[in-house]
């Protein structure tokens, strides 16, 4: 017998307006007869709806898990299973998705299939993490629908105080502003530390994000506990035919009112002639007039990435950024990867041996300071170092060039040592 579908009175209210509404979706799942967890939906709806009534949430945590694996998977019980038994469970699997996010659409049919067979139907592309969230599965479903989606070449992401399943975007596959392989960065240090996501045990969660270039179009610089930011360290190309053809189209106001006067840095200037000079010295790689200007300008040819360590949201102390601890480092050859994985390993090691329970890695710094993070993991202090354009805490700025020179020399003195 089919279940009845619960009143919802405060949900409907959420369909109206001009915005697409996740209730229209929970509605198609709930109202679609054929799938064999529909009734698990018209429960859900009428939880939620029960919620939105009483202004309280009636979900609680406990322990499910597929064999071999420590995380991966969110608990979810209902707190109120005799109103609403259908989904008194509830649980998320959290898939890794391909580096750089690339399905075919044949991957993507196989895996609706395996949900509407296994779950409730319910998916969202992607989470914060990067995970592919499986949202709706009792717990005697949970290992069949986990074999089903291995048969097919995915595995389980990270959960709980683990490192987390990462994201990396779609790069130099398809974005000409990419600085370095953003897929292989991703799968050589996921590849190498994947027991840390499966098996459970740090003081808490850890994030690796790769964006190709300061666009960061996976959100790594305030996202990620360690972000690998495309750049490059040469001049940037400028175009000069281009700039000239990008002028006469918008109008020489506009390319000084959008492009000119909106470098942080003031380190573009228009000339009479409607050519582009480029203070290189002062660029930030902020990246805003090569999108403006993609045909004209682009960035340089020696080009890498930084690492900035310790963005999160808010936990204990609020929003962080990452704060750089790599200005440049190339990522071309072999050698190049191992020496990321090293860092990222080191950084891990640092982590879980320093931070408190509970506690982001970026805490853990702000709470010991950067010199004595920088010193643990043995990178040494270095002026390029930056949280915010031009504001540095371990280097005087009042002689920022001769501190700069300090460093270099330092550089040299230990090239020529090894």
């Amino acid at each position: 017998m089919t279940k009845k579908t619960h009143d919802t009175k405060l949900l409907d209210q959420l369909e109206d307006g001009p915005w697409p509404s996740f209730v229209t979706g929970l509605k198609r799942l709930a109202n679609n007869e054929d799938a064999p967890h529909s009734d698990m939906m018209k429960d859900l709806m009428g939880q939620l709806e029960h919620s939105y009534e009483t202004r309280r949430g009636y979900w609680k945590g406990g322990t499910v898990s597929v064999y071999g694996y420590g995380g991966g998977i969110i608990p979810r019980f209902s707190e109120v299973a005799e109103k609403f038994p259908a989904s008194k469970e509830f649980h998320t699997l959290r898939v890794q998705p391909p580096a750089g996010l690339h399905y075919t659409t044949d991957v993507l049919r196989q895996m609706c299939d395996i949900w509407e067979e296994h779950g409730s139907g319910l998916i969202a592309f992607h989470g914060q993490s990067g995970d592919i969230m499986f949202q709706g599965c009792s717990t005697d479903d949970t290992q069949g629908a986990f074999d089903a989606l291995n048969k097919i070449g995915f595995d389980l992401g990270g959960a709980g105080p683990a490192l987390r399943t990462s994201m990396s975007c779609v790069g130099h596959a398809r974005c000409e502003q990419s600085c370095y392989d953003e897929v292989r960065a991703h799968r050589t240090v996921i590849n190498a530390f994947l027991d840390e996501m499966h098996r459970p045990a740090l003081p808490y969660k850890f994030k690796f994000k790769f964006s190709g270039c300061a666009n960061d179009c996976v959100n790594a610089i305030h996202r990620a506990d360690f972000a690998v930011i495309g750049t490059w360290r040469d001049d940037m190309k400028v175009d000069q035919e281009e700039v000239k053809a990008y002028v006469r189209q918008a109008g020489r106001k506009y390319t000084i009112d959008n492009v000119i006067t909106r470098c942080p840095t003031n380190a573009l200037s228009l000339n009479d002639d409607d050519t582009l000079d480029v203070d290189n010295r002062s660029c930030v790689r902020c990246m805003h007039c090569i999108n403006v200007m993609t045909k004209a300008l682009s960035p340089g040819d020696d080009r890498g990435a930084s690492i900035l360590i310790g963005g999160k949201r808010s936990l204990k102390i609020g929003d962080q950024m990452g704060s750089v601890v790599v200005p440049f480092m190339k990522l071309d050859t072999d050698e190049d990867f191992e020496k990321l994985e090293a860092l990222a390993e080191t950084c891990i090691e640092f982590f879980a041996d320093n931070a408190l329970e509970h506690e982001r890695i970026g805490e853990c710094i702000d709470r010991i300071g950067m010199p004595a993070f920088l010193e643990g993991v043995g990178i040494e202090i270095d002026p390029n170092m930056i949280n915010h354009p031009r504001t540095n805490s371990y280097v005087r700025t009042d002689d920022w060039d001769e501190e700069a020179e300090k460093w270099r020399e330092r550089q040299a003195a230990a090239s020529a040592a090894e």
